[in-house]
């Protein structure tokens, strides 16, 4: 190699794995500002002069950094902040949590936060009067860990004026008991009865709540993600400020693509709010060119959108197919217009009907406005009809994923199988099928539904077990390769990022890249996330270190 500038960075003592099909595996890279200048073997060490820090990664894994396709990390880290139940473990373990905070915060006129578990309650609802008994004095409103329902208190409930008269939202349900009264679990568009009474998060709240969560994902190797939603919701507030006071004050070191929120109570006369927030709050690192479009619930309330009717208790079919949140007459108008501003759109599709009302509304802007480099994916996919599979290669959509939920589980196991039936829970998360069908697989974790933490996530693409799990293997014929899944979790989802220049450790692309403790690919599949983050470099710029590394 002739002489050339030294590099800033160079990491050697390999492996390198770089998810590049040219050059797929490596023992050195050299950085030089915020971009890789060589990947190769001994031949890049000629690049070492006196000022280049070298790391010597004795045998430890490089990868490219983690990129989550569909997270919600303002929300995350606010909620960190707040009454967080989300590493509490049972019904107990969140009454415990929910006294302690209110005793340690009589100042707060309402007690928010979140991060409980369906499965820690009969039929995942819990009732008002367990809160009551808590705080008795002051309202209370707790997202569940999903956040598609919130438990409220009787004194939070009677601020918003729910009584048994008050009729269920046209995107919602009010839980009601045996007398018609409600119990205090509210799901989907219910939420927003209460939630439009609790004080709005401050915007000093929300800035801290994004850097906590920045800190915890870069900790993870994550240096770009994809917001799913900028917009008022039930349970989150605006953030995109946030990530604008960010990067005015130069505190933002990740990528980020933000999903500007539509409004299903409304139509296309939205399009020009949405085209002045793009314009607003796309700045620095962060990109607002994509619209998140929730096309229906989840399959454990029974909301999420399905071609056949959800079984009863007893096995028969019930009456409820679940809910289509946009008209499909109206969704394929919409998101043609959208893809005709250049805009990406980011669906929410778990069910079977509404993953092929998301197909089809690509395919009608397809047909009207040709191909387009937008990139529009849909989000979960835990129920694909075998016919749809091959229409994301057919149409470019890409398939974005969330690893962590194909594996049994309680919400899995007590609340959606039993309610699926056999034939329709064979086809949840149908990631092999994708793979050999053609589709593009971006990853992401839904945070802070579920852990942020991808090695968590790889794991259990490659296991459909969770770690640590001694359950079953959920559906073995959906295992991916570690290789698969890792690609995924970094070329999928910087395609799916519009993020072209990352993705892959080659010459040329910006230096994000994530230092593993170990080389996965050389041990059992079972130990996977026995891994750990050591560094993570966002543009060649150290952005964490693990302190005993």
């Amino acid at each position: 190699m002739p002489a050339r500038t030294p590099a800033d960075l160079v990491l050697t003592g390999g492996p390198v794995h770089t998810v590049d099909p040219v050059r797929p595996l490596a023992t050195s890279v050299a950085v030089r500002g915020e971009r890789i200048v060589a990947v190769g073997h001994d031949e890049v060490r000629d690049l070492i002069g006196p000022a280049t820090e070298v790391v010597d990664l004795h045998g430890r894994l490089l990868v490219p950094g983690f990129q989550d396709a569909h997270a919600h990390p303002v929300g995350a880290g606010v909620e960190r902040g707040l009454c967080d139940l989300s590493d509490a473990d049972g019904a107990a373990a969140y009454a415990a949590r929910v006294r302690a905070y209110a005793d340690a915060h009589p100042e707060r006129p309402w007690i928010t936060g979140g991060g409980w578990s369906l499965e820690a309650f009969p039929g995942g609802t819990p009732d008002r009067r367990q809160l009551d008994c808590l705080v008795p004095d002051r309202p209370v409103y707790l997202v569940n860990r999903d956040h598609h329902g919130a438990w409220a208190n009787t004194r939070a409930l009677d601020i918003a004026g729910i009584t048994r008269d008050t009729p269920d939202p046209a995107d919602g349900r009010i839980e009601r008991d045996a007398d018609g009264r409600p119990t205090g679990m509210l799901q989907e568009g219910a939420m927003r009865l209460v939630a439009d009474h609790v004080p709005a998060v401050t915007p000093e709240e929300q800035l801290a709540g994004l850097l906590r969560a920045q800190a915890v994902l870069h900790s993870l190797g994550v240096t770009a993600w994809q917001d799913a939603l900028l917009g008022d919701h039930a349970s989150t507030a605006d953030p995109a400020p946030a990530y604008r006071r960010a990067v005015e004050q130069g505190l933002l070191t990740a990528r980020v693509r933000g999903a500007l929120w539509w409004d299903r109570a409304r139509g296309t006369e939205q399009l020009p709010e949405l085209l002045a927030r793009r314009e607003e709050f796309t700045l620095g690192t962060v990109n607002c060119h994509t619209v998140k479009i929730m096309q229906d619930g989840i399959a454990e309330n029974h909301t999420a959108a399905m071609l056949a009717p959800y079984l009863t208790a007893c096995g028969c079919a019930s009456g409820n197919a679940g809910i289509s949140f946009v008209d499909p007459a109206e969704l394929a108008g919409i998101v043609t217009r959208l893809d005709a501003e250049d805009f990406q759109v980011h669906f929410h599709a778990l069910g079977d009907r509404a993953v092929r009302e998301a197909l089809d509304a690509v395919e009608a802007a397809l047909r009207a406005n040709g191909r387009r480099d937008n990139r529009h994916h849909l989000a979960h996919l835990q129920v694909v009809d075998a016919a749809d599979v091959p229409r994301f290669r057919a149409l470019g959509a890409t398939a974005t994923v969330q690893p962590l939920w194909a594996a049994h589980e309680p919400q899995m196991d007590e609340l959606t199988i039993p309610f699926l039936g056999e034939e329709r829970a064979a086809r949840q998360y149908p990631f092999a099928d994708l793979v050999h069908g053609g589709a593009t697989l971006a990853a992401g974790s839904d945070w802070p539904v579920s852990s942020p933490d991808p090695i968590a996530a790889l794991h259990t693409a490659v296991n459909r077990r969770q770690p640590g799990s001694d359950r079953p293997v959920f559906l073995p014929e959906q295992r991916i390769t570690l290789a698969a899944a890792l690609t995924a979790y970094t070329a999928g989802s910087a395609h799916v990022n519009h993020l072209d220049d990352t993705g892959v450790i080659a010459p040329g692309r910006l230096a994000d890249l994530v230092v593993l403790d170990r080389d996965v690919f050389a041990r059992p599949a079972q130990e996977i996330a026995l891994a750990r983050v050591e560094q993570t470099f966002v543009g060649g710029r150290r952005v964490h270190h693990a302190p005993d590394a």
